[in-house]
C-alpha cells in the first residue's frame, strides 16, 4: 500500500482537527463578563452582602440532610420547592399562585431557555427591545430561534404603540420584556405590559396567541408603588413572570431561577426540562435561604437607598461641563454616561481596583451597587479617572 504524499498527509490532519460547529456559533466567543481579583466588584450586579451566619448555617445542616440521599435521583418535580417559592411571591407581590404554577430551574438564565425551548425554535421568532439583556439573543440563537430587537425610546422607556405595532408587524411567538430592565434598570409600567399582552392575543402562532415573558430579575429592589406583573397573571394566561434568587436573595452563587404562570405553561416546561435537572442540593439551598427572606430581604432596602444616593451623586457630577446622564433605575444598578472612549474610563477604574460594566450603548457604563465602601472606592475611583 502506498503511503500519501506528505502533503495530503498534512491536510487530511488540518481537516480532522476542524469541528463540525453548527451555522450560528461557529467561531462564536463564549458569554462571560470579566471575573477579576479586584477589591470592588461591582460588575455583574451580585448582592455585596453574603449570607448571613445564621443563612448559612440552616443551609449547611439543610443540605448535609439532602445529602444522606444523594444516591437517589432528587424529586424532579420538587413541589415542596415550588410551595415555597409560591409562598414567597404571595408575601413579596400581594399575588397568590399555586405551587403548580411555580418552574424553577439553574438560574433564571435556564428558565428563559426552557421558554424559547418550549415555545421557539425554526420558523418561530422571538421579540424584545434593545438595549436590554444582551443574553435573550443567545437564547434565541441557541433554540434556533429568530431574534428581533425592537426599540426603546431615548429615555429607554417602552413606548405602547411602538411595542403593539412591533408585536403584530413580526409576529413572534416569544416577547420578552424585562422589568426593571438591564442595563438601563427600566421599570414597564402595568399599563404597557397589558398592551403588550392584548396584542400577543392577536398572534397566530399555529393557532395559538404569543407568549409574554416579563423577566422580573431585579424585581425586588424595585421602588415602593411600582407594580409587579404577577398582578396581571390571574387575567393572561399566556404570560409568565420570571424571577431569580441571585440578586436580592444574595445566591448567585446557588443558581436559583423560577417563574410563576398558568398551570398549562408550566406544564408545556417540564416537556422540554432534561431527567431531574434541579439537584436535591440545590432543591435544599434553594429552601433553606427560603426560610430566612425577610431578613435577606432587609437588605434590599440597604441597597436601594445606597443606589438612590448614587445616582443622586452622578447627576450632580458635569463632565467637561456637561452633567452627566443617568438613567432612570429601579435594579440594584445604574447605568451612566456618557464618555467618548468608555473603556478608557472602565480602563482606568480597573486600575485603580474597581471592576464595573462596559455595556449598554455606546459611551454608557454600568455600575452595580455595593457596599458604601465599594460606592466610596467607585466615586473616587471615577471623579480621578474622568476628572469630574
Amino acid at each position: 500500500m502506498s503511503t500519501p504524499p506528505s502533503s495530503e498527509r498534512s491536510a487530511s490532519r488540518e481537516r480532522s482537527s476542524r469541528l463540525p460547529a453548527r451555522p450560528g456559533i461557529a467561531g462564536m466567543e463564549p458569554y462571560g463578563a470579566p471575573q477579576l481579583d479586584v477589591p470592588h466588584l461591582l460588575n455583574v450586579n451580585e448582592n455585596p452582602y453574603p449570607p448571613s451566619a445564621e443563612v448559612v448555617e440552616t443551609i449547611a445542616r439543610d443540605v448535609a440532610a439532602a445529602a444522606g440521599g444523594l444516591n437517589r435521583y432528587p424529586n424532579r418535580e420538587f413541589l415542596a420547592l415550588r410551595s415555597d417559592l409560591a409562598d414567597y411571591l404571595a408575601t413579596e407581590s400581594g399575588v397568590r399562585v399555586a405551587p403548580e404554577q411555580v418552574w424553577a430551574a439553574n438560574g433564571s438564565n435556564e428558565v428563559m431557555l426552557h421558554l424559547l425551548q418550549a415555545f421557539g425554535g425554526p420558523g418561530r421568532a422571538a421579540l424584545s427591545f434593545a438595549p436590554t439583556y444582551s443574553m435573550y439573543p443567545e437564547y434565541a440563537r441557541d433554540t434556533l430561534t429568530e431574534w428581533i430587537a425592537g426599540r426603546r425610546e431615548t429615555d429607554f422607556t417602552v413606548d405602547p404603540d411602538v411595542a403593539t405595532a412591533a408585536v403584530l408587524e413580526h409576529q413572534p411567538s416569544v416577547i420578552l420584556l424585562t422589568s426593571p430592565n438591564n442595563p438601563t434598570g427600566t421599570t414597564l409600567p402595568s399599563s404597557t405590559v397589558r398592551a403588550v399582552c392584548e396584542a400577543a392575543l392577536a398572534v397566530d402562532v399555529d393557532g395559538a396567541p404569543a407568549v409574554v415573558v416579563v423577566d422580573e430579575a431585579y424585581g425586588e429592589f424595585r421602588r415602593d408603588g411600582v407594580p409587579s406583573a404577577m398582578e396581571l397573571l390571574s387575567t393572561y394566561p399566556n404570560l409568565a413572570v420570571s424571577r431569580t434568587m441571585s440578586k436580592a436573595f444574595a445566591l448567585a452563587g446557588a443558581r436559583v431561577g423560577y417563574l410563576a404562570a398558568s398551570r398549562d405553561l408550566v406544564d408545556v416546561l417540564r416537556v422540554v426540562r432534561l431527567p431531574y435537572h434541579l439537584s436535591a442540593v440545590t432543591q435544599a439551598v434553594a429552601r433553606a435561604a427560603l426560610k430566612h427572606s425577610a431578613t435577606l430581604l432587609a437588605q434590599v432596602d440597604a441597597l436601594r437607598a445606597e443606589r438612590d444616593a448614587t445616582v443622586e451623586w452622578l447627576r450632580s457630577r458635569q463632565l467637561a461641563g456637561v452633567p452627566l446622564e443617568v438613567a432612570d433605575t429601579d435594579a440594584n444598578f445604574v447605568l451612566f454616561g456618557s464618555f467618548d472612549d468608555r473603556h478608557a474610563v472602565w480602563q482606568g477604574l480597573l486600575d485603580r481596583g474597581v471592576l464595573i460594566r462596559e455595556t449598554g450603548p455606546d459611551g454608557w457604563l454600568r455600575v452595580s451597587i455595593g457596599t458604601p465602601q465599594d460606592m466610596v472606592a467607585f466615586k473616587d475611583a471615577l471623579v480621578e479617572v474622568a476628572g469630574l
